[in-house]
């Protein structure tokens, strides 16, 4: 049987490079996007396209049985940052859209699941250096609550019902196809469309608040590795810890100095301040590396090298 995907979310931030890049993997007919919103211009002639609310679990059920969809890849949620102003509607978008999918899944027996954990499930008392698998988890956001909860559906549904649901606990992820979403990380993006645009950049953190990130082609190939495993060697069904790289602000505005000299920046630390403190400064992922071979491609002046390569050329473009 020929595999069918369905992309929830598919025109986010992960969602629209990793559609691409499933498209890439599985052929472009064969990967569905959808989304809420209209689709976006980098989806747009590359695949099929139907727009979708997951928060209505017959419309989601409907698209599963009509394109015949053995994996589903659920990307849709409120960030960090965003989810602590409106904190009841990403409880509920959060929750809700991965309960209808779970349970679309299991009755209409999909192969495959993925679901995106986070950081943020982990507080101010687990480890900062090097944060194990099985480290405290008191998420202090709604959004880490959400992950958190979220992980415990997940793996209740792989125990109760069998359903082969898989997940990344992501760092901050940092892309130069798609805005960022309204995350405590965003400011490894805005520094180098700032840097590019103005040579200055005021930033929303303090100058040495170092937090996980990963390059967003490192997220993708995490994800596509995890959900080409072998169900026999997944042995975390709540969420694998996943890590690439850490840094501050101040250790990130110094790499892209080597390339962009000018570039200056300045301080001003505001809410996603205290978010930031509440999580780890580097994950420690042994358990994806013993269990699916996982090993990310990019430090740090390579992903800074890139980006500013790829910014450069989109700004040229767009000129």
């Amino acid at each position: 049987m020929t595999d069918k995907l369905l992309v929830i979310g598919a025109c986010g931030q992960i969602g629209t490079e990793l559609t691409l890049a499933l498209r890439k993997f599985y052929g472009e007919t064969s990967v569905i996007a959808s989304d809420v919103k209209s689709e976006t211009g980098l989806l747009r002639g590359t695949g099929p396209f139907v727009p979708l609310d997951v928060m209505s679990k017959d419309m989601l059920a409907v698209q599963v049985r009509r394109h015949r969809i053995t994996q589903i890849y659920l990307l849709s949620a409120m960030l960090s940052a965003t989810g602590e102003q409106r904190p009841h509607q990403a409880w509920h978008l959060n929750i809700q859209s991965l309960l209808n999918t779970l349970e679309v899944a299991r009755e209409e027996k999909v192969a495959k699941v993925f679901w995106p954990s986070s950081i943020a499930v982990f507080g101010p008392s687990a480890p900062k250096f090097n944060c194990p698998q099985t480290a405290p988890q008191e998420p202090t956001t709604v959004y880490g609550i959400s992950k958190l909860a979220g992980e415990q559906w997940c793996s209740y549904y792989h125990k109760k019902f069998g359903t082969d649901v898989r997940s990344l606990r992501y760092p901050g992820l940092i892309s130069h196809h798609t805005q960022p979403g309204g995350g405590t990380t965003d400011y490894a993006v805005e520094i180098f469309q700032d840097a590019l645009r103005k040579n200055y950049y005021e930033c929303f953190l303090e100058r040495d608040t170092i937090l996980p990130m990963m390059y967003m082609p490192d997220a993708i190939r995490a994800t596509i590795e995890l959900m080409e495993s072998p169900s026999s060697g997944i042995t975390v069904r709540s969420s694998y810890n996943v890590a690439a790289i850490s840094f501050s602000p101040e250790q990130i505005a110094a790499q892209i100095r080597k390339y962009v000299p000018s570039f200056t920046i300045s301080y001003k630390p505001d809410a996603r301040q205290a978010i930031a403190e509440s999580w780890p400064w580097s994950i420690n992922d042994a358990k994806a590396q013993t269990d699916w071979y996982w090993h990310p491609e990019y430090d740090l002046n390579r992903m800074v090298v890139d980006m500013l390569e790829e910014m450069a050329v989109k700004k040229m473009v767009n000129a």
